[in-house]
Protein backbone atom coordinates (compact mmCIF):
# COMPACT_ATOMS: atom_id res chain seq x y z
CA UNK A 1 0.00 0.00 0.00
CA UNK A 2 1.30 3.26 -0.84
CA UNK A 3 0.28 5.97 1.25
CA UNK A 4 2.31 9.01 3.06
CA UNK A 5 -0.32 8.56 6.08
CA UNK A 6 -1.69 4.98 6.36
CA UNK A 7 0.60 1.57 6.60
CA UNK A 8 -1.86 -0.75 7.06
CA UNK A 9 -5.32 -1.71 6.75
CA UNK A 10 -7.23 -4.92 7.09
CA UNK A 11 -11.19 -5.60 7.66
CA UNK A 12 -12.95 -8.29 9.90
CA UNK A 13 -16.04 -9.79 7.55
CA UNK A 14 -17.76 -11.04 10.56
CA UNK A 15 -17.73 -7.82 12.41
CA UNK A 16 -17.46 -5.49 10.19
CA UNK A 17 -14.70 -3.79 11.82
CA UNK A 18 -12.52 -1.74 9.69
CA UNK A 19 -8.42 -2.10 11.02
CA UNK A 20 -6.75 0.86 10.19
CA UNK A 21 -2.71 1.81 11.06
CA UNK A 22 -1.46 5.03 10.50
CA UNK A 23 2.50 5.45 10.13
CA UNK A 24 2.84 6.78 12.98
CA UNK A 25 1.94 3.77 15.34
CA UNK A 26 -1.82 4.74 16.22
CA UNK A 27 -4.26 1.88 15.41
CA UNK A 28 -7.81 3.25 14.95
CA UNK A 29 -11.45 0.53 14.20
CA UNK A 30 -14.32 1.70 12.43
CA UNK A 31 -17.25 0.06 13.20
CA UNK A 32 -20.06 -1.94 11.37
CA UNK A 33 -18.25 -0.63 7.41
CA UNK A 34 -20.10 -2.28 4.61
CA UNK A 35 -17.03 -4.37 2.90
CA UNK A 36 -17.26 -2.98 -0.26
CA UNK A 37 -15.70 0.21 1.22
CA UNK A 38 -13.00 -1.70 2.26
CA UNK A 39 -12.45 -3.01 -1.20
CA UNK A 40 -12.85 0.66 -2.15
CA UNK A 41 -10.22 1.59 0.33
CA UNK A 42 -7.54 -0.91 -0.90
CA UNK A 43 -8.12 -0.06 -4.42
CA UNK A 44 -7.96 3.95 -3.99
CA UNK A 45 -5.40 5.70 -5.45
CA UNK A 46 -5.15 7.75 -2.73
CA UNK A 47 -5.86 5.57 0.68
CA UNK A 48 -5.93 8.80 3.51
CA UNK A 49 -8.21 10.61 0.85
CA UNK A 50 -10.51 7.70 0.50
CA UNK A 51 -10.65 7.01 4.00
CA UNK A 52 -11.28 10.50 4.86
CA UNK A 53 -13.92 11.12 2.17
CA UNK A 54 -15.92 7.89 2.49
CA UNK A 55 -15.14 6.94 6.15
CA UNK A 56 -13.92 9.90 8.34
CA UNK A 57 -16.28 12.31 7.26
CA UNK A 58 -19.31 9.43 6.57
CA UNK A 59 -19.39 9.47 10.52
CA UNK A 60 -18.46 5.69 11.07
CA UNK A 61 -18.12 4.97 14.76
CA UNK A 62 -14.55 4.12 15.72
CA UNK A 63 -12.18 3.51 18.27
CA UNK A 64 -8.20 4.16 19.00
CA UNK A 65 -6.71 0.67 20.03
CA UNK A 66 -3.13 2.00 20.29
Amino acid sequence: MRSSSVSAVGYDDQAKVLAVQFVNGSEYHYLAVPKPLFEGLKAAPSVGTYLNAYIKDAGYQFRRVR
